[in-house]
This record gives structure tokens, C-alpha cells and sequence, in this order.
């Protein structure tokens, strides 16, 4: 499969990223997640708490409108420090992610869920050097297509718990919601062939238990989104994680 298509040089230093991407500390975050407030303050107040990839995650927003939060944000991950750094990524819409590198923006691709365009196709489109994340379940594994599974850079996975940001999580095709324990994600972490990352309800004290479970890094809407003080509850849980490591985790 060629991955060098036509978009794989555009989208100036937010192209590049896939060699240094980091997804330790992933914030996802929209519009309807900030209290009011703009998406990219909240963006800037996460990067300067040290948080090292950002998604747009707007469903609701059509395209022109997300490729105007992108610029945004892009500018305000500049501003906070964070370019080439901080990897900006847009939830769902491969349309938007191309549209936006064409304009020039630093965009490092997009992420992907199981009813979205797949991922390999992403990667054709977007290139070789850009980002493609993926959500899958731990039950999803097995089946996931080989061809997705190498075309994509990380696997976020969850929900740990119930929650607003993202309602239609963690429910089976029944309807019935279904939480993933620490020991399914410890096992799916060991089982991926993929970095893996967790999310769902997270608050910085539930991350020295993720961190154990192998898991590559945590990613969160509401605990900063939410956040009375987004910067403060950001280096809450960058704190939270890094202690995590120091204490040999």
C-alpha cells in the first residue's frame, strides 16, 4: 500500500508528527466541554500544563465551522509553547483533517472509531508521516482488520466510567452499559499491538491505577473541559501521572 498520497507533505509543521507523537497526556475537547468558554483556551491552558496532544472532538459543528476551531487551537497551541510539540488531531472527519492541512494549518491527522471512515483509509488519504488514532474496546480486538490495526499509531480505549461528555459510551448493542475494569484494559494493553490509551470519567486520581496497567497514557474531556480552573486540574493530572512513574509504576 502506497501511504505517500498527495496530502502526506501538506499541513506545514503539524504533518511531521507521527515520529514524535506523544499521547501521554490526550485532551478531547469541543465546544459543547468548555462551560462556555472558548475550546482553544482551554487548549492553551492544557498545553501550558504540559499536556502533549489535543483532538477536536465536535459533532455537531459542521465543517467550515471545525476548520475554524482547528485554527484556533492550532494558534492557541502555539502560543501556550506547544508547537511541534503538541500533536492537534480532529475526532471523526477525515474531510475536515485534509481540508485543513491544505489550508496550511498544523493539523497531525485524525482519529477514527469503528463506524468512522477506517483507519488504513486514513492513512492512504493523510500520508505516511501523519497521526491516525483508532478507539477500539478490549472485546474489539479480534476482530479489527489487520490493515487498520498497522495503519493506525495508538488505540484509545474505555470508558472506566459513565459519562456526559461522551453519552453513547461503553453501551452494547442491548443498550446495556458496560464499564472496562483495570484488568481488561491491563489485559488489552498487553494484547495490543498498538500504544494504548485510557479514558472515560477519569479524575487524576484513578491514573496511578491506568499507569499500571500498562497503558501508554490517559485521555480526558470533562476533568479539565469541565474544570472550574482547566490549567490547575491539567497539571493535576500531569502531576498525578508523573508520580506515578516516579515511584516506579
Amino acid at each position: 500500500m502506497n501511504w505517500d498520497a498527495a496530502g502526506s507533505h501538506a499541513g506545514g509543521q503539524g504533518a511531521g508528527r507521527r515520529e514524535a507523537l506523544d499521547v501521554s497526556a490526550y485532551l478531547v475537547v469541543g465546544p459543547d466541554d468548555t462551560r462556555g468558554r472558548s475550546a482553544a483556551s482551554v487548549v492553551a491552558a492544557a498545553v501550558r500544563a504540559g499536556f502533549t496532544a489535543v483532538q477536536l472532538r465536535a459533532k455537531r459543528q459542521e465543517a467550515r465551522e471545525q476548520l475554524a476551531l482547528l485554527a484556533a487551537m492550532a494558534r492557541a497551541i502555539g502560543e501556550a509553547g506547544g508547537a511541534g510539540r503538541v500533536a492537534l488531531l480532529v475526532d471523526d472527519r477525515l474531510d475536515v483533517a485534509l481540508a485543513a492541512r491544505a489550508m496550511g494549518l498544523p493539523v497531525a491527522g485524525v482519529h477514527v472509531g469503528q463506524k468512522d471512515v477506517p483507519a488504513h483509509i486514513c492513512r492512504q488519504f493523510l500520508g505516511r508521516e501523519a497521526v491516525v488514532g483508532l478507539s477500539a474496546h478490549p472485546a474489539d480486538l479480534p476482530h479489527l482488520a489487520a490493515e487498520d490495526i498497522e495503519a493506525a499509531d495508538y488505540i484509545g480505549t474505555g470508558p472506566l466510567y459513565r459519562t456526559a461528555s461522551k453519552p453513547d459510551a461503553g453501551f452494547d448493542a442491548d443498550g446495556r452499559f458496560e464499564a472496562r475494569s483495570l484488568g481488561e484494559i491491563a489485559a488489552f494493553t498487553k494484547a495490543a499491538p498498538r500504544p494504548v490509551i485510557v479514558g472515560g470519567g477519569l479524575r487524576a486520581a484513578d491514573l496511578p491505577a491506568v499507569r499500571r496497567t500498562g497503558a501508554a497514557g490517559f485521555f480526558t474531556i470533562s476533568a479539565v473541559a469541565g474544570a472550574e480552573e482547566p490549567e490547575k486540574a491539567a497539571r493535576a493530572m500531569l502531576a498525578a501521572w508523573n508520580e506515578a512513574e516516579g515511584a516506579g509504576i
